[in-house]
């Protein structure tokens, strides 16, 4: 007897994952689907709390295939998800983690999406549980992609991607990395799908926050996090040539994993650290910093990071020490109310140089400043027309011009 190739493969990797494991599960068999069409893959990354005994008892009664591997611990979620990957048979693959749930109709409407536009990876909305999901706008996109969408703010592991893609890039997860390692992967299918989908109206996955604080992402020095930088930053320049485009992406590892080091955390750091930091953000800050990547982020962000790539220490723990006291730095308005500055520490002062063009804010920022006068489509246009009446109208001749004589008696300047 032929058996049908399941639609999904959830893969998930436990490690000491109990009591969480047993509602993560329950979510799984609550699938509207249906069981006929998932598999689940589990691998028990050498777990000492039960959770291997868990998911073995779980098999047998379950109504899904379900294959349980137990393996001593790899010290990392990479490890076990390459496995899994590994044994996967579903036109589909979705990696769940162990201490997290799925919504009920997630798998159903996620397959369904990429079935109906073709697309190799489906985005469901996310919601927190104890714990702060991806701030991103979710809303239905049938068909989109990396640059089109801010989908680069959510690089967890947890999306429905199409195993074709995955078997033909040779795709798996890096297991040198101990945190961002889910980036690193899902930013490459991104890269490489042949269109992206996102569930919006509907919560497909509970993004659940531990007790205990075990959760990977909390845990870790922070050397880590500048490896996992590093390894984004190189993963977008190797497929995205230098420009807007490129700019555009890398604002998520300046934004998300680089700027947090040097953000109240910096001021608890040892000098050895602080000087430490600034040596392993150095290379990153030559190679991939521009100014069109200042240009998207807030005022007081990209002066902060400014800072990291002129290395200057000591300028940053004292603007961190105005963020620290919650002080709200003047707006000065020029140019008739166009133009926005914020006033934060070392605006204007003539010893430092600190560029004028850090301390501007952009339009999303400046509205909220009374007085504020954007420029709009209309107000781009009827300068224009001023300009071109003005550049048409005949100007005066200055005193003292000779005049030359027309061919109708009347005389211009020469």
């Amino acid at each position: 007897m032929t058996v049908a190739q399941p639609d999904v493969s959830v893969v998930i990797g436990a490690y000491e994952a109990m009591p969480y494991l047993v509602e993560c599960l329950a979510s799984v068999e609550a699938q509207t689907i249906g069981a006929e069409r998932i598999e689940v893959i589990a691998v028990d990354d050498g777990s000492t709390d039960g959770t291997g005994e868990y998911l073995e008892r779980f098999a047998e009664r379950a109504a899904m295939p379900v294959t349980v591997i137990r393996q001593d611990n790899s010290g990392g979620p990479s490890g076990p998800r390459n496995v899994g990957l590994g044994k996967a048979a579903g036109r589909y693959v979705f990696f769940l983690d162990a201490d997290d749930r799925l919504g009920p109709e997630a798998l159903e409407r996620m397959v369904a999406a990429a079935d109906r536009n073709g697309t190799d990876v489906v985005l469901g909305r996310i919601e927190g549980v104890d714990r702060a999901a991806p701030r991103i706008a979710w809303q239905t996109l049938e068909r989109t992609d990396v640059f089109s969408s801010s989908i680069k703010f959510t690089l967890s592991a947890q999306k429905l991607f199409r195993r074709a893609l995955l078997e033909r890039h040779g795709m798996s997860f890096d297991e040198s990395l101990w945190t961002g390692e889910d980036a690193l992967f899902t930013m490459e299918a991104y890269l490489r799908a042949d269109g992206v989908s996102v569930v919006g109206d509907h919560t497909c996955y509970y993004l659940v926050g531990r007790a205990d604080g075990k959760h990977v992402t909390k845990t870790g020095s922070y050397t880590l996090r500048f490896d996992s930088a590093r390894a984004l930053m190189n993963l977008i320049a190797e497929f995205v040539p230098a420009g807007e485009r490129r700019d555009a992406l890398m604002v998520r590892p300046f934004l998300v994993t680089l700027l947090p080091q040097f953000g109240p955390k910096f001021l608890k750091d040892s000098e050895q650290v602080r000087r430490h930091k600034f040596e392993l953000a150095e290379p990153l800050m030559k190679q991939f910093w521009t100014s069109t990547v200042a240009g998207r982020l807030k005022v007081e962000e990209r002066i902060r990071l400014h800072l990291v790539a002129e290395r200057q220490p000591e300028l940053l723990a004292g603007f961190l020490e105005f963020l620290k006291a919650k002080k709200q730095p003047e707006a000065v308005l020029e140019r008739r109310g166009h133009h926005v500055y914020f006033a934060y520490p070392y605006f204007r002062d003539a010893s430092l140089a600190v560029p004028d063009s850090l301390y501007r804010a952009a339009p999303r920022e400046a509205r909220a400043v009374p007085g504020y006068r954007e420029h709009t489509a209309t107000s781009v246009l009827r300068r224009a027309v001023g300009r071109a009446r003005r550049a048409m109208s005949p100007r005066p001749a200055p005193a003292g011009t000779p005049r030359t004589p027309t061919p109708d008696g009347t005389a211009t300047a020469a």
